[in-house]
């Protein structure tokens, strides 16, 4: 049970939280009925990423088994079978979409068909396109930005095109920065972790994530500096939580180019006080200037 449990990733629904984004910035999260909604399309969510999961490590198996760190996967570490890896696979996709059906939301039909179309990309992901390289990351950024359209659909939230591109910026430069840790493993042991790597080396990774982290920032400035922004929240104060975005990526960037600690962003996440300390900070800034 504890394997299967591990199979499922729980650790990375932390990723699913970005359901909440629309909510959030629309002046709604106390609002239980808008909540509730979106509490079960983070729930759905999380399923059909297991589902995911469970598939990846199932193509995956044997290049998992030469990989330093994914040989501890249950499959790969043959704690758990290929056939019951399947047999998860679809309880949890059938679970994904009983939850839409079931809930509350807002569009059942359409909150299933992203999640079924969320789940084909993926398995498309796995099987093909994760080989080659910045089409790699960039199906990867999509990902989160089909996590945060799906949350505004659950609540009929209209979601902005402010929140759409930075949630793709964001997502992009996490993932050039996950390349960064594939690519030093590749230089280590002689060994591809993933075909794409291929086409990247240590000075292409480099720059793309300083040119993608820029212009996260950039953008991020012009948004809080935004005349329409500062209407929407009644507040001049916005540009202010610049402090916390600037912060965080810095620390990201001195992770990943002086710790050499850019493996995965969620143990990143769960593991880093400053980086915490930067998005709580940033959650408090934010919640301030909305709802108090």
């Amino acid at each position: 049970m504890k394997d299967a449990i591990l199979l499922l990733r729980p650790l990375q629904w932390v990723k699913n939280f970005f359901v909440f984004a629309p909510l959030f910035f629309s002046n709604n999260l106390l609002n239980s009925h808008y909540f509730l909604q979106t509490l079960w399309v983070f729930v759905a969510f999380c399923f059909v990423s297991s589902s995911i999961y469970c598939f990846n490590d199932i193509h995956d198996v044997e290049n998992d088994r030469l990989h330093p760190k994914k040989c501890h996967r249950p499959i790969a570490a043959g704690k758990v079978s290929v056939a019951m890896g399947y047999v998860i696979m679809m309880l949890t996709l059938a679970a994904s979409l009983i939850t839409a059906c079931l809930s509350d939301c807002n569009h059942p039909p359409v909150i299933c068909a992203m999640l079924v179309g969320y789940w084909l990309m993926n398995v498309a992901y796995c099987i093909r396109l994760k080989q080659y390289a910045i089409l790699d990351v960039a199906i990867i950024a999509v990902g989160f930005v089909i996590r945060v359209l799906i949350g505004g659909f659950a609540t009929d939230i209209i979601v902005s095109g402010w929140l759409v591109m930075m949630t793709f910026l964001l997502a992009l430069f996490l993932a050039f920065a996950k390349r960064k840790d594939d690519y030093r493993i590749y230089e280590q042991t002689g060994t591809m972790p993933r075909k794409s790597i291929a086409g990247y080396n240590s000075q292409f990774i480099d720059l793309s994530v300083t040119i993608v982290g820029t212009i996260t920032m950039v953008c991020y400035i012009i948004y809080t500096m935004s005349d329409s922004v500062v209407s929407h929240f009644g507040s001049s104060y916005v540009y202010l939580t610049n402090v916390w975005v600037l912060a965080g990526l810095l620390r990201y960037l001195q992770n990943m180019l002086v710790y050499q600690r850019s493996g995965s962003p969620t143990k990143v996440l769960v593991k880093d006080h400053f980086i915490q300390t930067c998005i709580v900070g940033w959650v408090l800034s934010f919640f301030s200037i909305i709802y108090l």
